[in-house]
C-alpha cells in the first residue's frame, strides 16, 4: 500500500486544477503571493448552483502531432501511463500486431485509430464494457434502487459540470482553494463512477460538489500537501447540509484522497468529518475503510465475478482476504475533453473505488434510511463473495463485493 500511496500523491500532485471570476477570502496557510493563485466560489446567499463552469481541456493541443511508435507495456514497470493514447492520432502505425500492449492502453473517444487493428481488439466494446459499474448493480437501478433522494458530496478537482453523464444529478458546483481554469480528468471520472446516469453507482443520487486544491507550492517549487482546505469543504458540505429538507439529506462525502499523519492539516481535517458524523454525513476517503480495488480483463464481463482479479497497482502484493474488494480498473468514465466524451482508464487506483464505495453507500440509504457506516460495512463483508483465481481450486480470492446481495439484505433488515 506505501508504493500506492505514494502514486496516488504524484498524481494529485500532477492533476491540480480550477479558478473563477469572483474571490471569497478565506483563512489560509500560503504566502499572500501564493494566495492569488488560489480562489474561492461560493454559491450566494446560500442560494446553491453552478458558481463557475470549467471549460473542457483538450489533449491533442499538449500532443498534436501524429505518433509514430507504439509504447511496449512493460509488466515490471510502476509507471501508470505507459500506453497513454487518449485523443492521440494513431493513423500512420501498424499495430495489426500489437493486441498484447493495446490491451493495456488508456484512450478515449478522440483517440483516431488506423483502419486495421488486431483481432479481436474493439475499442468501443472495451468503453461500452468498461462504463457498466458492474457485478449486477445495473439489476438493482431497474428495480429503482438508485439512489434517488439521497444526498452525495464529493470533494475534487474542477469539474466539467455539463457533462451528461452527470449534469442532471449535479445539484450544486462550488470552489475552495482551487487552481487553474480547465476541467481535470479526476473530477469528471470519480463524479461519473458515484453518480453517473451509464457509468455511476448511484446514478439517480444528488450531486453536491466542491473543487479544491490539496495544497501549494513552496519557495523552493515544491507541491506540498495541506489539508486545511480540504477541512474547510467539508464544514462547507455539512453547512450545506443544514438547508436541505430532510428527505433530501447529504449521506455521504467522497474524498479521492489519502489522509496521512504526516500531512498539514491532519487534525482540522479528522476535527471536520467529526462534524460531518454529528450531522449524519459519512465521509470515504483513502484508506478511511478496508477496501482495495479489483483489476478486470477489458474484454470480459463486469457482471461477471470471474472476470476479476488482483487490481493492477498491488497485483504483486500478498493479499490476506481481509479487505472489500471493488471494481477499479478497466473503467470507462466521463471525460473532461467534453460533455460527450469519455475515457477507458486501463489502471485506475483507489481514487476510483472511493466514489464507488460512496455510490453503494447512497444506495444504501434508499433502501434504509437509518443505515450507519459500521453496519453498512458488515453487511457487505458478510454478504461478500470469494472466488478461486487462475480457474485452479487452490488460492481463494475475495471478500469481493456483491453490490445486489447487500443491498437486498439491508433492505431487509429487522
Amino acid at each position: 500500500m506505501r508504493r500506492f500511496f505514494c502514486l496516488l500523491m504524484i498524481m494529485v500532485i500532477l492533476l491540480v486544477g480550477c479558478s473563477p471570476s469572483k474571490i471569497i477570502e478565506t483563512e489560509s496557510s500560503e504566502s499572500s503571493d501564493q494566495s492569488e493563485k488560489y480562489n474561492t466560489l461560493l454559491s450566494p446567499d446560500n442560494k446553491l448552483g453552478i458558481v463557475r463552469k470549467p471549460y473542457a481541456t483538450d489533449y491533442s493541443s499538449i500532443n498534436s502531432e501524429k505518433m509514430t511508435d507504439l509504447p511496449s507495456y512493460n509488466s515490471d514497470s510502476d509507471e501508470i501511463w505507459q500506453i497513454d493514447l487518449r485523443s492521440r492520432d494513431l493513423t500512420n502505425i501498424d499495430l495489426s500486431k500489437r493486441f498484447d500492449d493495446l490491451i493495456y492502453a488508456d484512450f478515449d473517444n478522440k483517440t483516431q485509430w488506423p483502419d486495421k487493428l488486431p483481432d479481436g481488439f474493439d475499442p468501443q466494446m472495451i468503453m461500452e464494457l468498461g462504463k457498466n459499474p458492474g457485478l449486477g448493480l445495473r439489476e438493482l437501478h431497474k428495480k429503482g434502487i438508485t439512489g434517488k433522494g439521497i444526498g452525495l458530496a464529493i470533494i475534487d478537482q474542477s469539474l466539467l459540470v455539463d457533462h451528461i453523464e452527470y449534469k442532471e444529478q449535479l445539484k450544486m458546483y462550488e470552489e475552495i482553494h482551487c487552481w487553474g481554469e480547465k476541467a481535470q480528468m479526476h473530477g469528471s471520472a470519480v463524479a461519473s463512477i458515484a453518480v453517473g446516469k451509464t457509468v455511476g453507482v448511484a446514478p439517480e443520487a444528488d450531486l453536491y460538489y466542491i473543487a479544491e486544491t490539496h495544497g501549494v507550492y513552496n519557495e523552493q517549487g515544491e507541491y506540498v500537501l495541506d489539508l486545511t482546505w480540504t477541512s474547510q469543504c467539508i464544514d462547507r458540505i455539512v453547512e450545506i447540509n443544514k438547508t436541505l429538507p430532510e428527505e433530501k439529506k447529504i449521506r455521504v462525502i467522497s474524498i479521492s484522497l489519502g489522509i496521512g499523519q504526516e500531512l498539514n492539516g491532519y487534525e482540522k481535517v479528522f476535527d471536520s468529518i467529526e462534524k460531518a458524523k454529528q450531522d449524519g454525513i459519512y465521509t470515504i476517503y483513502v484508506e478511511s475503510d478496508p477496501y482495495l480495488g479489483l483489476d478486470r480483463d477489458p474484454l470480459k464481463d463486469p457482471d461477471d465475478i470471474n472476470s476479476f482479479t488482483k487490481g493492477r497497482f498491488w497485483k504483486d502484493m500478498t493479499y490476506s482476504n481481509d479487505k472489500l474488494l471493488i471494481p477499479m480498473d478497466s473503467r470507462c468514465t466521463a471525460s473532461p475533453t467534453g460533455v460527450n466524451d469519455y475515457v477507458l482508464y486501463r489502471n485506475g487506483g483507489i481514487s476510483w473505488v472511493t466514489p464507488y464505495v460512496a455510490g453503494l453507500y447512497a444506495l444504501a440509504c434508499q433502501v434504509r434510511p437509518d443505515i450507519t457506516p459500521e453496519i453498512f460495512w458488515s453487511y457487505a463483508f458478510n454478504t461478500s463473495d470469494t472466488i478461486f483465481i487462475d480457474n485452479s481450486n487452490e488460492e481463494q480470492f475475495g471478500k469481493i463485493v456483491n453490490p445486489v446481495r447487500l443491498i437486498e439484505n439491508i433492505e431487509k433488515m429487522k
